[in-house]
């Protein structure tokens, strides 16, 4: 595992979180099946390959490759009832946690400064702080469910928010390469993770790699 090298000494680390600190997919699928019941017009159950294929996408992204035959308005009513339904699930069961997830972050945190960003709607990143008792570990979070902003500028908004120099961002789809480079940060690929990337900077085949990559 190479170790990082930058041109400034990494004061910080931003994390996407689904497919890179957890996947709760097995949890939002049974709170999406639940709720698309209810309505007639969608054709079948959602399968975990489907939600596979949708992590880090803006809700308007989400509901046009989930739901194509509906129109641009009841697609997204329905991904808002989905949201909402998804958290009141993610409260009670929570995700998986990928492994040593929590002893790598208490690690990392000693060292630098921890931040989440994520595609997702408001109230979708402290559920996961609250079920997983984590939130001590991170200074910030930011997500277009508060902001109305892409992934890159909420990162960007992280970065003036919080006065760092010499950040780096952990993901795990192309999404998030993009992200990543649209704000000027190198980028490490999470490759354990849900998507596939044209190219990072440095990658991890799981989330303790991280140690290594950052030289801990």
């Amino acid at each position: 595992m190479e170790e990082l090298r930058a041109e400034k000494v990494l004061d910080s680390i931003i994390f996407d979180l689904d497919g890179t600190i957890w996947d709760p997919i097995d949890t939002v699928l049974n709170a999406w099946n639940s709720c698309i019941k209810k309505h007639g017009e969608i054709k079948g159950e959602l399968t975990r390959t489907d939600l596979e294929g949708i992590m880090g996408l803006q809700m308007n992204d989400i509901g046009k490759k989930l739901f194509p035959y509906l129109s641009e308005e009841f697609s997204m009513k329905v991904i808002t009832e989905c949201g909402d339904l998804e958290q009141r699930y993610l409260k009670k069961q929570g995700g998986k946690l990928y492994r040593n997830v929590e002893n790598v972050l208490n690690v990392l945190s000693k060292k630098y400064k921890l931040f989440i960003v994520s595609n997702c709607q408001d109230g979708y990143i402290e559920t996961f702080y609250e079920y997983h008792n984590l939130e001590k570990y991170f200074l910030d979070y930011e997500n277009p469910g508060r902001t109305g902003l892409s992934k890159g500028e909420n990162i960007n908004l992280i970065i003036r928010r919080n006065n760092l120099t010499a950040p780096i961002y952990v993901g795990d789809t192309e999404g998030d390469l993009n992200a990543a480079r649209y704000a000027g940060i190198p980028f490490v690929y999470a490759k354990y993770g849900f998507g596939q990337v044209s190219e990072y900077d440095w990658v991890i085949e799981k989330f303790d790699d991280l140690q290594k990559v950052t030289g801990l």
